[in-house]
């Protein structure tokens, strides 16, 4: 369980207090400056702020990143590095310590992630060869490594900030798979997001930010209402049902 208590940073995000299950999928959403990559840096215990944050028993604030590393992993938004490797030795700057002597997990373990992100082809290119798209499985299958109960029991969170932005439609979809496996493996998962369908349909919470401040927090249907969402984002939103499926639409 991640149990957050008057969490703030400045006047960037004024103190929330929330809980998130094991194995729960949780969505921050809000408008561009609202909040949200400043909340996941600070729960990643990047950021110097005010309250508390507990993964399970972990204090984030009074541990150390080498500590933090082994609880829980975190993908910033982030250009590619200066430095160019093949992906299959960029991936292995992921593997935790304590799992590098069993050279037979690991190989298994980077052959699941790599078949879930169909990444197989892309193993022996280098990363500057590749374009953002495939740069993004990557750096999603290197943050799964570090996370992945095969190779790290103690690890409990999975944040991503706007993983899906640098994907196509097709991308989208094994992105939001690999986030269901991870939660199903009982690893929390906590995420921005600005595809407000994609929450509807893949939340199991939902967070919404303002200008730092809290607005609402709960289940997709009861955050996701087209009066609070006109309100937060300036736009007419209109619930419709496509094939029995609720879906916003924004004019």
């Amino acid at each position: 369980m991640i149990r957050i208590n008057s969490l703030s940073v400045g006047s960037r995000l004024l103190p929330l207090s929330l809980t998130i299950e094991k194995g729960q999928v949780l969505h921050v959403i809000g408008p561009n400056g609202s909040g949200k990559s400043t909340f996941l840096s600070a729960l990643s215990g990047l950021l110097e702020c005010g309250g508390t944050a507990f993964i399970d028993e972990l204090d984030v604030r009074q541990s150390s990143i080498e500590t933090l590393a082994s609880y829980r992993a975190f993908l910033s938004q982030s250009d590619r590095p200066a430095f160019n490797l093949i992906v299959a030795q960029y991936l292995m700057l992921s593997i935790p310590a304590s799992a590098q002597a069993d050279t037979t997990q690991v190989d298994s373990t980077v052959r699941e992630l790599a078949c879930l992100l169909e990444l197989e082809d892309k193993l022996l290119r280098p990363i500057h060869h590749l374009s953002g798209g495939e740069w993004q499985r990557v750096r999603l299958c290197a943050i799964c490594l570090q996370i992945w109960p095969t190779l790290n029991p103690n690890a409990k969170l999975l944040i991503l900030d706007e993983p899906a932005a640098p994907l196509d439609i097709g991308q989208e979809g094994l992105l939001y798979k690999l986030i269901r496996k991870v939660a199903d493996m009982g690893i929390t998962v906590v995420m921005s997001n600005h595809d407000l369908n994609r929450t509807m349909h893949n939340a199991d919470k939902v967070l919404l930010l303002e200008n730092g401040v809290i607005q609402q927090c709960g289940a997709p249907e009861t955050v996701l209402t087209e009066e609070e969402l006109a309100r937060v984002f300036k736009t007419q939103v209109t619930k419709a049902l496509v094939d029995s499926k609720p879906v916003l639409i924004f004019d």
